[in-house]
């Protein structure tokens, strides 16, 4: 594959009206979310993207560490949706993912609540949304996504167990051109529709493997065991406890007990 994205290419092949259309692209960085939120902050446009090749600082969701070499990728966009819309993006973004690595790879993606995805139970690609909110009004959310396009997934001990990339299912990688394309395109896509109705919600929701599982949510303030038996309008899991009772989790980490 070729050592950088080619971005006559990649524009060449969105089909947005926003997301992508102004784009950051480093060769290496500290993190695509650190160059998103200086350029958030200096007024870029919505829909603003930054891609990286490499990260050098790298992080996913609870400040956990993200293997970033190059070959994968690594983007940031910028969106300022309206506040009592906001949680919509973290549906919108796993779904676009998903429904990208289906178009363009052939692959079954499902996802982890609340936005892992994964192939063959392993986990291919990530995601953080972080938001700047001032007085109820959205400054701007920040959508960092990562896909381990081309990642030897052996060759990372920590990891080799847990995840995944395209290359190790395949054989092979697709062009990342088509791939972040593709995952631009689902994701306005999914966003203008998130904006009026339910349909990436249904989506979403049908692709989650954590639904009828056992779990355990560790939490801020603790750890709630049980049943993760549906989501709600909001996308918060809802867990049935031993005891019959049920609890809403809207956040934390979940782990899937079978």
């Amino acid at each position: 594959m070729a050592p950088w994205l080619d971005l006559p290419k990649l524009q060449s092949l969105l089909r947005t009206r926003i997301v992508g259309r102004t784009l950051f692209y480093a060769t290496e960085t500290t993190s695509t979310m650190d160059v998103a939120r200086r350029e958030a902050a200096a007024g870029a446009p919505d829909g603003t993207v930054v891609v990286a090749e490499r990260q050098t600082a790298g992080r996913g969701r609870l400040d956990r560490s993200w293997v970033a070499p190059p070959g994968n990728i690594y983007a940031t966009i910028v969106m300022r949706p309206p506040a009592e819309r906001l949680r919509v993006l973290s549906i919108v973004s796993p779904l676009a993912v998903a429904e990208a690595l289906e178009g363009v790879a052939g692959l079954s993606p499902a996802i982890k609540w609340p936005n892992d995805v994964l192939v063959g139970g392993r986990k291919i690609s990530g995601m953080l949304v972080e938001t700047d909110l001032a007085g109820g009004v959205v400054n701007h959310a920040l959508v960092g996504i990562g896909v381990n396009v081309d990642l030897d997934v052996e060759s990372e001990p920590e990891i080799a167990e847990i995840a995944t990339s395209v290359r190790r299912e395949l054989g092979r990688s697709p062009p990342r051109e088509e791939l972040l394309a593709a995952l631009l395109n689902a994701f306005e896509a999914r966003y203008g529709e998130a904006l009026t109705g339910d349909g990436p919600f249904q989506a979403w929701r049908s692709r989650l493997v954590t639904l009828g599982q056992r779990v355990t949510a560790t939490l801020p303030d603790g750890v709630e065991e049980g049943v993760a038996e549906d989501v709600d309008g909001q996308g918060d899991l809802l867990v049935r406890r031993d005891d019959g009772t049920l609890v809403t989790v809207d956040a934390g980490d979940v782990t899937l007990r079978g």
